[in-house]
């Protein structure tokens, strides 16, 4: 069992080496998605958390406008297919 669990993670930091950029692809694929949530939970709040909701949109918008900045810098286009092949490989484990 424990040599399975290693094979399997030797495959994932295998293939998590072929794809450039991994780790910000991953960072900008989770900030995406906190920003729709954040945007969600605004739609639905009341009252003071009114003000929370605003604050944290602001926030995660700043970040993933700061990692698309980077991403640009270093010529990285995410794609859909970035994604999903990410997504994938981080189920495998």
């Amino acid at each position: 069992m424990i040599y399975e669990k290693y094979v399997k993670e030797n495959n994932f930091f295998e293939k998590k080496e072929k794809i450039p950029n991994y780790d910000l692809i991953k960072c900008i694929i989770k900030t995406r998605e906190d920003l729709v949530s954040a945007n969600q939970n605004f739609e639905f709040a009341e009252g003071e958390l009114i003000d929370y909701y605003l604050y944290q949109i602001k926030a995660v918008q700043s970040k993933y406008n700061y990692l698309l900045k980077k991403a640009k810098q270093t010529g990285l286009i995410v794609s859909r297919i970035d994604e999903i092949k990410i997504k994938n490989l981080d189920e495998a484990i």
